[in-house]
């Protein structure tokens, strides 16, 4: 299991999204009580900007709020139509939907067990959890005004389906809030297949050094939260998903094998 968690980029699409899936699962049988409701690697600032102000509750997943809040701060979302894809454990969602008072907040997973999850413990008002595919997003043409996808499109089978989909249920200057950890010789064909897609490019940052700080100032809580629930024959395949110190993950950022983008794009 270690192995296939090392080499996950390097696996074929095909596999990507059901083994996504068993882990997803798997997380969900050991971790019932909403212990962890994020699962991307975090950001931390480099230069000194003045940190988020949080409300206690949150304090605890600041890292990966920062994350969240780095993708969308550049947009206005209040009164919004938002539409997150690959929401996970759903804490990103209940963040934007409490912080940037959207209008409403769609977050859309694949794993029926995820929406249970979320649905029963993100009570936010605006925010629903539906289940639906990346490819195939269950709405009519331009219904947002904008779509979150962070730390999720390494796993879907067809980009150039999934970005295409996501032009087509944004509105006219609808944007697209969009971040990854990309192998590094594969940069450039994700921005290829944006462009090929017709977005307008916004912004785009190599993030990939806030996210080795955030691993380095975040290790401990994550360490910490695997031994107590993890059974110890998995406990290396998690330490490994989530990115600490000494994995195999974390020196791909650190050596920079891997980069992790964000990018804000609009629909023209």
């Amino acid at each position: 299991m270690q192995k296939i968690v090392e080499k996950y980029c390097e696996l074929p699409r095909i596999v990507r999204r059901p083994l996504w899936q068993l882990w997803h699962n798997l997380m969900i049988r050991f971790d019932k009580d909403k212990a962890a409701t994020f699962m991307n690697y975090g950001y931390a600032s480099l230069n000194g900007e003045a940190p988020l102000n949080l409300l206690e509750r949150d304090e605890s997943d600041r890292y990966c709020i920062q994350l969240y809040d780095h993708v969308v701060n550049k947009v206005d979302l209040k009164n919004k139509k938002v539409l997150e894809i690959g929401s996970g454990r759903g804490g990103g969602a209940s963040y934007i939907s409490r912080y940037y008072n959207p209008e409403s907040y769609i977050a859309l997973d694949i794993s029926k067990q995820v929406i249970e999850f979320c649905n029963k413990h993100h009570k936010v008002n605006g925010l629903s959890f539906i289940k639906g595919y990346a490819e195939k997003p269950p709405f009519t043409d331009n219904t947002f005004d904008a779509v979150v996808n962070v730390e999720s499109a390494r796993c879907y089978k067809d980009l150039d389906v999934f970005f295409s989909e996501v032009k087509r249920v944004l509105k006219s200057g609808g944007h697209f809030l969009f971040a990854d950890m990309i192998r590094n010789n594969e940069v450039d064909g994700i921005k290829s297949q944006l462009n090929k897609c017709g977005f307008e490019l916004i912004s785009e940052n190599n993030i990939s050094m806030n996210v080795v700080k955030a691993l380095d100032h975040d290790h401990s809580r994550r360490e910490n939260l695997i031994k107590a629930k993890i059974p110890g024959f998995l406990s290396k395949s998690f330490l490994q998903f989530a990115g600490t110190q000494g994995t195999e993950r974390y020196e791909s950022f650190a050596n920079g094998k891997m980069e992790y983008w964000s990018f804000v794009l609009r629909k023209n």
